[in-house]
Parts: C-alpha cells; structure tokens; sequence
C-alpha cells in the first residue's frame, strides 16, 4: 500500500488545478448553509431528563413484576383423587380358544384375482384383435 499511496500522492502534486470565483463563492455558500442547519438541528435533541425518566420506568416496572412472581407462592400440587389401579386377576375363567383358520379365506381370494386376470387378458387380447 506504501507504493501505491506513493504513486498517488505523486500524481497529485503534478496536477494543477485552478477553481474560479464564481465555483469558490457557491461553495463557501453551500458550507455555510449546511453548517447553520446543523446548528439548528443540534438544539433539538431531547433532554437527558427524559432518557432517565424512560429508564428509571423500566427499572421500576422490572423490579415490580419480579417481586409479584416471587412473592406469591407456590401453586398447590394436585392431589390424586383416583383409587390405585389393582392388576387384574384372570386365574379363574375357562379360556375357550379354538384355532384361527386363515388360509381358507386367503386360498379363495388367490382364486378370484387369477379369474379376474384371465378375464381382463382376454379383453385387451379382443381390443387388440379389433384395432390391429
């Protein structure tokens, strides 16, 4: 950056450059202009007072909802009202189990879905035949 900042200093002693009076007059104008705006803008800020009452309201208002948390006490626990749950006891009935037939069903359906194969190959064959 050294060479660089070198170089461009350089560059800007060789310039000559010359501002007519009627440029200088509009800028001095234009400096005086901003500078009494800003004057006037300065005397508008609002008063400390006013920052350190907001603040103090907000200490304030923290402060009181943290001691209305931990000044009420705790909410009661809710009792159980039900009785304890008892296991139930199934020693005493007669299981009268008898085995699942399954397959009977599943054979009967097997058979239907290859009739229903059959008969839809059947159609697209005579689509077929019709349109060839």
């Amino acid at each position: 950056m050294d060479k660089l900042a070198k170089q461009l200093r350089a560059d800007a002693d060789q310039l000559e450059v010359q501002i007519s009076a009627e440029l200088d007059d509009r800028i001095r104008a234009s400096l005086q202009s901003v500078s009494q705006e800003r004057a006037a803008t300065t005397d508008k800020r609002p008063a400390a007072s006013f920052w350190w009452a907001s603040s103090l309201t907000g200490v304030a208002a923290t402060i009181a909802v943290i001691a209305i948390v931990n000044l009420s006490g705790p909410e009661p626990e809710m009792g159980i009202t039900e009785p304890p749950v008892t296991p139930f006891a199934a020693s005493n009935f007669d299981w009268k189990m008898q085995p699942a037939v399954l397959t009977e069903t599943l054979e009967q359906e097997l058979v239907d879905f290859q009739a229903d194969l059959k008969k839809a190959e059947q159609a697209v064959r005579s689509d077929l035949d019709e349109i060839l």
